[in-house]
């Protein structure tokens, strides 16, 4: 087959092919909700990419946005056969246009049976979140650090604030009142395990019972030891969610499973990003990322036929989650829940209790 185009520098290839066929196939489910994808339309972005930003980490490099429609052909490619339907948001950076961003979105999920997570900022107050969940599609938000503030060198600036400085109080109470969904993207060099961390999503349990709290990428634990350190503490709250998106470990997949249980996890791309090609390599709380492209990441190049063999990194996720569920015996309906029913649930939960279009948040 000739390779087709996916996005970015990235084609879909006959290893990728070979590759689904062989691992994936007769494995992943026939219906999926993508729980973690970024969607944004290029023309909306208000400053380029700098230099000493696409050095200073690795994913700021492949950070180039996706439009509706070609993510639509993207899906199709990567997921042969299967209904996916996705729960989009935006980039979540003051690069930019973050009102017209969310205005995209709501107006191309409908169109797709998708929902929508609106990227929330800092200083809304609750009546402008109440209009953001009244919006078509929008189901939530997504509240991130590098949105308290721009920085055209580098994204981590605010990486050690506190959560409720970028999803406030105010904001919280408008969300626990419409059972909104919130992606939680966890700050601190620490990841999860970091004490405030873990005392602020306590906090949140505690005086917002009815936020649907989903921490993304298991709260940034892409090693075993961050896994270890961090989902346990968190373990034993049924109302505490996670994506996997972006996490290629399997045991870190194992032990989320083992600690958290296949009804709190939902399955996530973090597309596009993970349309790299390449696989990913752990030493205690570090990781390398290989790639077969000449990015400034990828200094340390693997032999050639070693890169030739590299398939997509949401591939390798998704052979990461196969061996995990496979190691422990789980069950088809316990795979199907990860890949579907778990984000079906909260969808369903925020769509009930969305606000009307007409004002203040308590009518």
């Amino acid at each position: 087959m000739k390779p087709i185009h996916l996005h970015y520098v990235w084609d879909y290839t006959r290893v990728d092919r070979a590759f689904w066929a062989e691992h994936l196939e007769d494995w992943v489910p026939h219906e999926i909700v993508d729980a973690h994808t970024h969607v944004t339309d290029p023309a909306l972005r208000l400053a380029p990419m700098m230099e000493e930003m696409r050095r200073q980490y690795w994913v700021n490099e492949l950070s180039e946005p996706i439009d509706a429609a070609a993510s639509d052909k993207c899906i199709e490619t990567v997921f042969p056969g299967r209904r996916v339907r996705c729960v989009a948001m935006g980039l979540p950076s003051l690069a930019f246009d973050i009102e017209k961003a969310n205005q995209y979105l709501q107006r191309e999920c409908p169109a797709r049976e998708w929902h929508a997570l609106s990227v929330l900022r800092p200083e809304w107050d609750g009546e402008r979140v109440a209009r953001e969940l009244a919006k078509p599609g929008v189901i939530g938000v997504k509240p991130y650090y590098s949105l308290l503030g721009y920085d055209a060198e580098t994204r981590d600036r605010f990486l050690e604030s506190d959560i409720f400085d970028f999803l406030p109080h105010r904001a919280l109470e408008v969300l626990n009142h419409h059972h909104a969904w919130v992606t939680l993207h966890v700050p601190k060099a620490e990841r999860l395990p970091h004490p405030d961390n873990l005392r602020a999503i306590r906090e949140i349990r505690r005086r917002y019972p009815d936020v649907s709290v989903v921490i993304a990428h298991f709260g940034r634990c892409y090693t075993e030891l961050h896994a270890r350190d961090g989902l346990p503490a968190l373990a034993d709250d049924p109302g505490i969610y996670f994506d996997n998106s972006a996490v290629l470990n399997p045991a870190v997949h194992r032990l989320a499973f083992e600690q958290i249980g296949p009804s709190r996890i939902l399955y996530g791309t973090d597309n596009p990003v993970f349309y790299t090609r390449g696989r990913r390599q752990w030493q205690g709380r570090t990781y390398v990322n290989r790639t077969s492209h000449p990015f400034h990441f990828n200094r340390k190049r693997e032999p050639s036929e070693i890169e030739a063999r590299y398939t997509l990194y949401m591939y390798e996720a998704l052979r990461a989650i196969k061996d995990a569920c496979q190691d422990l015996g789980m069950r088809r309906a316990e795979v199907q829940a990860v890949f579907r029913d778990n984000a079906r649930r909260l969808i369903e939960r925020a769509v009930k209790h969305k606000p009307a279009n007409r004002g203040a948040w308590d009518r």
